[in-house]
């Protein structure tokens, strides 16, 4: 851990703060932000897209670091200083290039940009779950099951020229639609709720020292942001590096560290029944814990033991659980126990979460607008229009067009492709769902820095099944069902950094048409040197299947009249929608806020308690781990102040030195792969 400040008077209000009061806002954006655009779509790019096939990990979050580091030893040679505002460009830049790829209603995890959804697509065609099924799919979603292309294992065809444009479309109204509606959640959450935004200064805070490091003056930023990277390479090493390179020099994939969880669930299944437990080898979980507000995490402990310890075995002794079986490891575990029960109960508790967000920011408002009329003050979280000088705001009216105009792209493409689909479903998902939907995930992200309960589960499912469509191209339509809440973070952290938020537009734009560009160059070399899946990619051989078969059981839930296989996904859909057990979540939700309103307990630990209630413990008995530390030891002998400067950056050093360390033995494994290719 870093040692304390070398002078030992040093004020402690600079631990609070990330930037200057009085510095002025700044744009990001310029040509070094373009030069290291180009630098992660060559060089990172391909190890995320590895990485995934291979672990099912993503490259964010760590590659950002190392893009940043680089560009910043360059300019120390160069005689150049990054400021603080170019960091933070760079670090979205990077993140935005190694986004999930997968098209929505799948659940396979595909990184590396937009064509992993072809990439999907093009199984999910051949796979076996889908037979029968080929001549349903339309030729804008993936070319016919004959085509040569599957043989050939190639995007460099004609057939390929409608689901690539379909792609590209998808992809501009998407970004427009998140940029317009994000600022929008950004001013409510954060200009007029005033939310904390817990996970913000995470980036911010590593952005600043990495700035110090630029400027050549580096103090406890910079210690506190090494100490992370060595703790990340030292991880690294032991749970990236080894299964990695092991697949190239031996026969078998070695771990010392099974990823990503030593999971104990079936081993407690005479104790327990039905309960799912395990411990996450990932240390960032760890790590993560220092950061998130203390009884978040306390409410997510609590939610997850209780969940999977205590009500599931209950609940299995009820006969309530009644898809699980001894031996079942924690995935099939998990999904069987939420069809059976917590998928219907987490529609409930999600409504809460909706109901209580919309009462909290009412009373907000009509309290600022009580205490605006006895004092006659006028303060910029009262009014949406009243702008900070600097930021490069605008006026609310233009981003709501912009986002309007966005999603009757969205409705309009939908109808073309499926015009037998009714478009008063896409009115609704696009005009009321969406940015209800959008709402909360910023919400939630200003209170706990993640988004819990944003979506309701199998709405898009239902919603299908309810309209009467026969079919399945509706499954593959770019539906406009999106939560865009996810951009107040971006805006966030620019406003922390004193980044202007123009620079976000610039950067989105520039990133749009690289990842596209170099999604497509790389996706079309890896596809080629051997089939996708297969044994080279142990994660994607082992859930693709079985993704591929869940999937395709909603896609036969709609197949026209006299279809014998649309059975199967016809009854799960009635089993899983249990009217009751949504009734009894949204009382439990509502009694248990409503108690803790009373008691005046924090009501954090609400939102992190039903987060938390069917999810996994393994990642939370690490962050509550965390969370322990953090208060009853590091906040004790650094003092609280200090500790909570210390943190954000901590986790950011981290990631930092995972990402190194990955990079350096994927770009191996990429080597080696590509040169087994050549003929000689």
């Amino acid at each position: 851990m870093a040692t304390e400040p070398k002078d030992e008077n040093e004020d402690l209000e600079q631990y609070d703060s990330i930037m200057p009061v009085d510095a002025p806002f700044e744009d990001g954006f310029n040509m070094k932000t373009i030069w290291a655009t180009l630098f992660v779509g060559l060089v990172m790019l391909p190890g995320a897209i590895y990485l995934g096939l291979v672990t099912g990990q993503s490259m964010a979050g760590a590659s950002e670091w190392v893009t940043i580091i680089l560009f910043l030893e360059i300019a120390k040679r160069s005689f150049v200083r990054l400021k603080t505002q170019e960091v933070l460009v760079i670090y979205w830049v990077a993140g935005g290039l190694l986004g999930i790829g997968v098209r929505l209603g799948s659940t396979a995890l595909v990184y590396g940009g937009p064509f992993g959804a072809l990439v999907w697509d093009q199984y999910l065609i051949q796979s076996p779950a889908a037979e029968g099924l080929a001549k349903y799919i339309p030729d804008w979603v993936v070319p016919p099951i004959d085509s040569p292309v599957y043989a050939e294992r190639t995007f460099i065809n004609a057939v390929w020229v409608k689901p690539v444009a379909i792609l590209f479309a998808v992809l501009l109204l998407i970004n427009t639609a998140k940029l317009a509606l994000g600022y929008v959640m950004f001013r409510i959450t954060s200009d007029i709720e005033q939310l904390p935004f817990p996970l913000a200064p995470v980036q911010a805070r590593g952005a600043t020292a990495l700035a110090e490091t630029s400027a050549k003056q580096e103090g406890w930023k910079w210690r506190v942001f090494s100490t992370g990277t060595c703790i990340g390479l030292v991880w690294g090493l032991l749970y990236v590096v080894v299964p990695t390179l092991s697949s190239i020099f031996l026969t078998d994939t070695v771990q010392i560290l099974p990823i990503p969880w030593i999971d104990f669930t079936a081993e407690i299944k005479t104790i327990l029944p039905a309960a799912l437990f395990g411990i996450a080898t990932d240390l960032g979980h760890l790590v993560i814990g220092f950061v998130l507000p203390f009884w978040v995490v306390v409410g997510s402990f609590t939610g997850a033991v209780l969940g999977n310890l205590v009500l599931n075995p209950i609940l299995y002794k009820a006969e309530i659980l009644t898809r699980w079986s001894p031996g079942m490891t924690a995935i099939p575990a998990a999904i069987s126990n939420r069809f059976d029960f917590w998928l219907s109960f987490g529609i409930g508790t999600s409504f809460v979460i909706a109901v209580t967000g919309f009462y909290m920011v009412i009373k907000a408002l009509l309290e600022q607008r009580r205490v605006q009329r006895e004092t006659g003050e006028h303060t910029v979280s009262v009014s949406l229009e009243d702008l900070p000088e600097g930021r490069s705001d605008m006026g609310m009216f233009y981003p709501l067009v912009l986002w309007t105009l966005a999603t009757v792209g969205f409705i309009i493409l939908c109808q073309f492709l499926v015009p037998e689909f009714h478009w008063g479903w896409l009115v609704f998902f696009g005009f009321i769902y969406t940015p209800i939907s959008s709402y909360i995930g910023a919400r939630m992200i200003g209170l706990t820095g993640s988004p819990y309960g944003a979506d309701i589960p199998y709405l898009r499912e239902a919603a299908i099944f309810l309209s009467g469509y026969q079919g399945v191209a509706v499954w593959f339509a770019p539906l406009p069902l999106h939560d865009h809440g996810l951009a107040v973070r971006t805006y966030k952290q620019m406003e922390l950094t004193k980044t202007k938020f123009v620079s976000y537009i610039k950067l989105t734009a520039l990133t749009m048409v690289v990842i596209f560009i170099f999604s497509f160059v790389f996706w079309e070399f890896i596809w080629r040197l051997g089939p996708i899946p297969s044994s080279t990619y142990y994660f994607v051989q082992t859930f693709w299947p079985f993704d591929a078969t869940m999937q395709t059981m909603w896609l036969k839930s709609t197949l026209p009249a006299g279809e014998t296989q649309g059975a199967v996904g016809l009854e799960l859909l009635k089993g899983i929608i249990k009217p009751n057990y949504i009734a009894a979540g949204f009382a439990t939700g509502g009694v248990m806020y409503l108690l803790l309103a009373l008691l005046k307990a924090p009501t954090l630990i609400f939102f992190g308690f039903v987060g938390s209630l069917a999810g996994w413990p393994h990642y939370v008995i690490l962050q509550f781990a965390g969370a322990l530390l953090g208060r009853y030891y590091f906040s004790r002998r650094f003092g609280e102040s200090k500790w909570k400067a210390y943190a954000p950056i901590l986790l950011a050093g981290y990631y930092c030195g995972m990402g190194l360390i990955g990079m350096t033995s994927v770009s191996v494994v990429l080597i080696s792969k590509a040169v087994s290719q050549v003929v000689f």
